[in-house]
């Protein structure tokens, strides 16, 4: 069973939520984002990667960062930017890309169900990124990036979003990337009700994305349970902000790799290795985005190939038979010389929203060869998740991002700035 909790959500007052959303703050990279809020005094990348209002010798760790994230979120709130709930309560919160829409529901999540394996991982996470996000969260005494859930769907849960979705939005906007956000709260007591026990009948609940900030926001919990030992469990810091979507909607995009070099092959000698993998077909210059698990595109010396995989690389294990797994265990490693792709200098990842002409341009620039993937589904997500294995890094590319800004979840229950309802 998943408990899910209402909560009083900090959120942009009405005309802000546009101003303020925005893209999460590990999509960027340090000069991506110090451009990205540059002459803007209201986006919440600001506070989220709050190193950009500091001059550039600041090192993105250093104590006064998030003293500075902290001042930047008292000062939106105080200037009534930001507005409370005066009680708990759900949200519904709709992205569409493309005319396609998903819905997630909008609450906290117990740590508990984190610690005890209700709520399901697929990745590891990395001590320096987790330890940055413990700092932010502990020092705003607030959890500012909700984390991307997904469960098996449900028709009980489907009549709630339903009901709630003929109400009049509280945001409705189009983002600069044309994605339209729309925020629905849930405040009715059946609908409330309907969802908690819901959840409560569900056995298992999956990080889609968002493996570092849940990971650190347990932590903070934690840390906080330490500090309080007299704690009930209904404390705010027992809980965690998260969007639930059901898997139904949910679309994974492929996550692509690119090579510095061949390890020493030339580009015929690479080809000769790979056909005892896969079944490699010439393309040209038509580029190759593969239609079918098993298959990969490769871009080499100004030249596409389809490679097919035969059937010695196929496995029953959830993990090893995932595609990104067949092209690690079997092409990076072996022939590549990459042992672990997550340190490894010589292998980049691209993610499919930036299409395959990324990858011509990487390799054209900066790089020997890539490699185009066909998405891991949610089916294999779950499958890996359920039997307790991770997956390689960087398996799966969500789209579209939830912005960041649009709720809040204080830790400690202390108002903050102006009640709503």
């Amino acid at each position: 069973m998943a408990e899910i909790r209402p909560f009083r959500a900090i959120r942009p007052a009405e005309g802000w939520a546009d101003r303020i959303a925005a893209l999460p703050y590990d999509v960027y990279s340090r000069e991506e984002a110090r451009r990205a809020v540059a002459g803007d005094s209201h986006s919440f990348l600001r506070i989220d990667r709050a190193e950009t209002q500091l001059p550039e010798e600041v090192d993105i760790y250093d104590g006064q960062v998030y003293r500075k994230a902290r001042e930047l979120l008292e000062e939106q709130i105080k200037k009534g930017e930001f507005i409370q709930e005066s009680r708990p309560c759900y949200y519904l919160y709709e992205l569409v890309m493309d005319g396609r829409s998903q819905t997630g529901i909008v609450g906290c999540a117990s740590i508990d169900d984190y610690r005890n394996g209700v709520i399901k991982k697929h990745e590891n996470t990395r001590a320096d990124k987790e330890e940055d996000r413990v700092r932010h969260v502990d020092t705003l005494n607030t959890q500012t990036g909700p984390i991307f859930l997904a469960y098996r769907d449900r028709k009980d849960l489907r009549e709630v979003v339903e009901r709630v979705k003929r109400k009049v939005p509280l945001y409705d906007f189009v983002s600069d990337d044309g994605i339209t956000h729309r925020v629905f709260r849930v405040d009715e007591e059946k609908d409330m009700a309907d969802i908690r026990s819901a959840f409560l009948c569900t056995d298992s609940i999956y990080i889609a994305d968002g493996h570092h900030r849940c990971a650190s926001a347990v932590r903070v919990g934690e840390k906080r349970r330490q500090e309080n030992p007299g704690f009930s469990g209904e404390e705010e810091f027992n809980y965690f902000l998260s969007v639930l979507f059901p898997d139904s909607e949910l679309m994974i995009m492929d996550y692509n790799r690119v090579v510095k070099d061949l390890n020493g092959c030339s580009g015929e000698e690479f080809l000769q290795k790979l056909s005892e993998v896969f079944v490699v077909e010439e393309k040209g210059s038509l580029p190759v985005k593969p239609a079918a698990k098993g298959t990969f595109g490769l871009f080499l010396e100004e030249k596409w190939y389809l490679l097919t995989a035969r059937d010695k690389t196929k496995s029953a294990d959830p993990v090893k038979n995932l595609d990104v797994s067949i092209l690690q265990d079997w092409v990076l490693k072996p022939i590549l010389g990459i042992e672990d792709p997550r340190t490894d200098k010589r292998i980049d990842f691209v993610g499919g929203i930036r299409g395959l002409a990324e990858l011509e341009r990487r390799v054209r620039t900066d790089m020997k060869a890539a490699f185009s993937m066909y998405p891991t589904s949610i089916e294999e997500l779950f499958a890996v998740a359920d039997a307790g294995r991770l997956m390689p890094p960087k398996s799966t590319w969500f789209e579209p991002k939830l912005r960041s800004g649009l709720f809040l979840h204080s830790l400690d229950g202390e108002k903050r700035g102006e009640g709503n309802i």
